[in-house]
């Protein structure tokens, strides 16, 4: 009796592959945005730069009808150079605030640039030999600019390219106003007294994005003024830090009951 030959099973179809499996198995290279043009990387770089290091003019006018030198005045934004930082300390200062007071205010208020440095270090990888004066260029502009850019090349260019702008015309615009000032000689009868707070105001705004973001501003600006007329100039700067930790420790507690 002769065998029949058993066909060979047909091939079973694959299942349709999903479109979430599909992206699991892609490179996480390949779903990146492409690299963006050096020139376009440049073109908002120095619309940073040039926008944020005119406002230094403001800030030697404001210094020097603080009280501060001319020579004072530069050496903060050479040696200094975090813009809230140096209004805050002139701004005690003209308030008439214990300058050890005022410089304390000022530090605090600069060592969110510490944590920019953090993220900064990974995201650069700069030389060793690079890093300390790459430092001093770390600030709320130039951490941004930074941190927006799809790759490596493009964050050091972006980075190196506000950093240096925003620092030559800062001091060079500071030396403007401070010569200015010096010229016109009282700044409170020409109004330029409310150039500093003006300066600042515009410069945190656009950074009030989240609800979280305006509570800690509005906390801030309510322990600032309300302390205002019952604590030393400068201290109320100090207890206004306190609106930060503040609203974060409500926010956590308000997650945790949920």
């Amino acid at each position: 009796m002769a065998e029949r030959s058993i066909p060979p099973s047909a091939p079973t179809a694959a299942p349709p592959a999903r479109a979430d499996d599909a992206e699991q198995r892609t490179p996480t290279a390949a779903r990146q945005d492409p690299a963006k043009p050096d020139r376009a990387v440049v073109r908002d770089s120095l619309g940073v730069g040039v926008a944020v290091g005119l406002s230094g003019f403001a800030f030697g006018v404001t210094s020097v009808g603080a009280g501060l030198d001319l020579l004072q005045t530069c050496a903060l934004s050479l040696l200094v150079f975090t813009g809230a930082s140096q209004f805050a300390l002139v701004g005690a200062l003209a308030a008439g605030g214990n300058p050890f007071t005022a410089a304390a205010g000022a530090f605090f208020l600069g060592t969110r640039n510490a944590f920019y440095g953090m993220r900064l270090s990974q995201l650069l990888a700069l030389p060793r030999a690079v890093r300390p004066f790459a430092a001093q260029w770390v600030i709320d502009e130039t951490a941004a600019v930074a941190l927006a850019q799809p790759t490596r090349r493009a964050a050091r260019l972006g980075f190196t390219v506000t950093g240096l702008t925003l620092y030559v015309l800062w001091n060079l615009t500071t030396l403007v106003g401070a010569l200015g000032a010096e010229a016109i000689g009282d700044t409170d009868a020409w109004g330029l007294d409310a150039a500093g707070p003006a300066v600042f105001l515009a410069l945190l705004a656009p950074m009030l994005r989240s609800t979280t973001d305006r509570a800690v501003a509005g906390l801030a600006v309510v322990l600032g003024l309300g302390l205002l007329p019952v604590l030393p100039a400068g201290v109320p700067v100090l207890v206004a830090a306190l609106a930060a930790p503040a609203v974060l420790w409500l926010r956590g507690r308000r997650e945790v009951r949920r």
